[in-house]
């Protein structure tokens, strides 16, 4: 035996207000969209047919209603049955001519929305060559439909929708609110929409190009829109198109940084009513430096239409809207190279994002984005024509510990340690494999130092074994090297390996039995340490090793080392801190002629 599902309309409307719809404000998007549809319908029979839409808010109607008329295609009795008063049915709607793509929504359907702020709605319409019919929904799930009486009929073909307020959802209706939605949701609607005598349609959509309007009127147009709407004046402003999905609109670039991480909302339209002014998602995520205003006749909009269907043909507009962007960033170099730098200066990140896994990019961040080198600030472009081997070290720190040595020795570094540089360099190759990009680590530079003569070696001997027995309990291996600049009494030299290694030993010493033994399968066999270059070539450690007093020497030694550590950037360990003061404390006190 079967049986017919009924249906808790009380049931369907809490679930529309609690579940799927933001906000009961969308039962205007609604009530247009509904009207939009019509007179569109009309249209299609009869083009020159009139095309409005009025709202008329209680102030107006005087009886508490809200009434909304347009001069649409109407309906007949056995169409309100159809599409009133059936919920969900949609076998008859494309012979009614409603389920098209020209239209907004499914007609009819939308009237469910109207009960998040109406106990009763009332329909009078009027199809060519019928009669006017009335139809009366209650939020409980009756409804009555009668052929109106004499006296009562439409005068015109179109429909007449009526709200009886809820108890407490008043202020929904009101004047000024009503005004207010439908300025947001229907503004850029091709028909004209009026709240009492005052129209809420405007004339050019952000998207429009009239080949009558100034280039320079228009972009001030954009510009006055973009305040307006997101709080900015742009940048720059960028057309797009993606005929593929019917979709037209305009990028505005930030005119200041924006955080990589922060939510990137746009304002989409679905054939000119506005669909949600916060969609995410519409761009790839590398592009968070621009706001776009779209209309599309073909992506999908979800349920509740405040949002986009995630499918193919989304995934399609993404990847043509990137498209357009890296378009015009490639553009602006050919045709304007001081904007595509000022455009960098503000929004590099994104850029970079987008150039480690896009080649044209990349170009483009190679021959315009000046990098920090050792030897000033220079392009990848620039860097790689003054010197054969790109040299990068992968973090700032590396980069402050070496750039002034290396300087020194002739050998040029790029700082690659901020967000993407290190990635970007190393693909220098995917762009001609004649480029030879190398890491210059802390372990590089020290066998690129000079070496020391024999019986220089020789005599330094008694300072290199008194020095590491002095430095063995920090953990720091020591080497005497000669090298620029002079100035330089000792260069503390730790590259990212050695950093985990010592992290991990430390682990191991500091963790319970179970952690340590598993930190110590990651330590086994290796004995890395940060090292300790002093420069034969400085004076003061010359006049160390030659002092002949072991006691001032090793106070020497641990202050050297503490500068060396600051000079490096690197961080004081309590260990190093107690050097530091024992190496300042016991230099006072022999500057003064006590005992140490």
């Amino acid at each position: 035996m079967s049986y017919t599902f009924h249906v808790d309309l009380r049931g369907i409307v809490d679930l529309l207000s609690h579940h799927l719809y933001a906000s009961p404000r969308v039962y205007v998007r609604e009530l247009m969209q509904n009207a939009v549809d019509a007179i569109t319908a009309r249209r299609s029979d009869d083009p020159g047919a009139p095309g409005a839409i009025r709202i008329h808010p209680p102030e107006s109607t005087g009886d508490g209603t809200l009434r909304v008329e347009d001069t649409g295609i109407g309906l007949t009795e056995a169409q309100v049955h159809e599409l009133l008063a059936t919920i969900g049915r949609s076998s008859k709607r494309d012979d009614l001519g409603f389920a098209r793509h020209e239209f907004l929504g499914q007609f009819g359907i939308g009237l469910l929305s109207c009960f998040l702020v109406a106990d009763e709605i009332r329909v009078r319409t009027r199809a060519a060559g019928s009669p006017t019919v009335e139809w009366i929904g209650y939020a409980d799930g009756r409804y009555e439909l009668h052929v109106a009486p004499a006296g009562r009929e439409r005068p015109e073909q179109g429909t007449t929708v009526t709200l009886v307020p809820r108890r407490g959802e008043e202020h929904w209706l009101r004047r000024d609110a009503v005004r207010e939605i439908a300025s947001l949701y229907g503004s850029m609607l091709p028909i004209p929409v009026h709240v009492d005598d005052e129209p809420i349609t405007v004339g050019l959509a952000p998207w429009e190009n009239d080949a009558a309007e100034p280039a320079a009127t228009r972009r001030a147009r954009l510009d006055a829109y973009a305040q307006e709407v997101f709080g900015f004046t742009p940048f720059d402003v960028i057309d797009l198109a993606v005929p593929a999905a019917g979709l037209r609109g305009v990028a505005f670039v930030l005119p200041m940084p924006a955080n990589p991480t922060s939510r990137v909302a746009h304002r989409v339209y679905l054939k000119q009513m506005l669909l949600s002014e916060d969609i995410e998602r519409l761009l790839p995520e590398w592009a968070f430096f621009v706001r776009c205003v779209v209309d599309t006749g073909e992506l999908r909009p979800t349920a509740s239409r405040e949002a986009l269907y995630e499918d193919a043909l989304l995934d399609q507009v993404r990847e043509s809207l990137g498209d357009s962007l890296r378009g015009w960033m490639t553009r602006l170099g050919r045709t304007d190279p001081h904007r595509l730098q000022a455009f960098l200066r503000v929004h590099h990140l994104g850029v970079k994002a987008l150039a480690v896994h896009d080649d044209e990019m990349l170009r483009l961040v190679e021959q315009w984005w000046p990098f920090e080198t050792n030897m000033g600030p220079l392009t990848l472009a620039e860097f790689r024509e003054r010197h054969q081997v790109v040299r990068y070290t992968p973090s700032v720190d590396e980069f402050r510990q070496l750039a002034a040595v290396a300087a020194a020795q002739g050998i040029a570094v790029v700082n690659a340690g901020y967000v993407y540089d290190a990635e970007l360099t190393s693909r220098l190759s995917d762009l001609d494999s004649t480029i030879v990009t190398e890491v210059l680590t802390a372990s590089d530079l020290a066998t690129r130092l000079e070496p020391l003569d024999p019986d220089v070696e020789l005599a330094v001997r008694p300072f290199l074994v008194l020095a590491q027995r002095t430095l063995d309990r920090l953990g720091v291996q020591v080497l005497v090297r000669a090298f620029e600049p002079a100035s330089m009494p000792a260069l503390h030299l730790l590259d990212g390996d050695t950093a985990l290694a010592v992290d991990l030993r430390q682990g191991q010493e500091q963790a319970d039995e179970l952690w340590s033994s598993i930190l110590g399968t990651f330590t086994q066999g290796r004995d890395e340490r940060p090292q300790l270059v002093f420069n034969h070539r400085n004076p003061l450690v010359r006049q160390a090793i030659a002092t002949g007093d072991d006691e001032l020497t090793t106070l020497a030694i641990e202050g050297l080392y503490v500068q060396a550590l600051l000079l490096g950037h690197q961080p004081l360990r309590p260990a190093d801190t107690a050097a530091l003061n024992q190496s300042f404390l016991g230099l006072l006190a022999r500057a003064m002629g006590g005992a140490r």
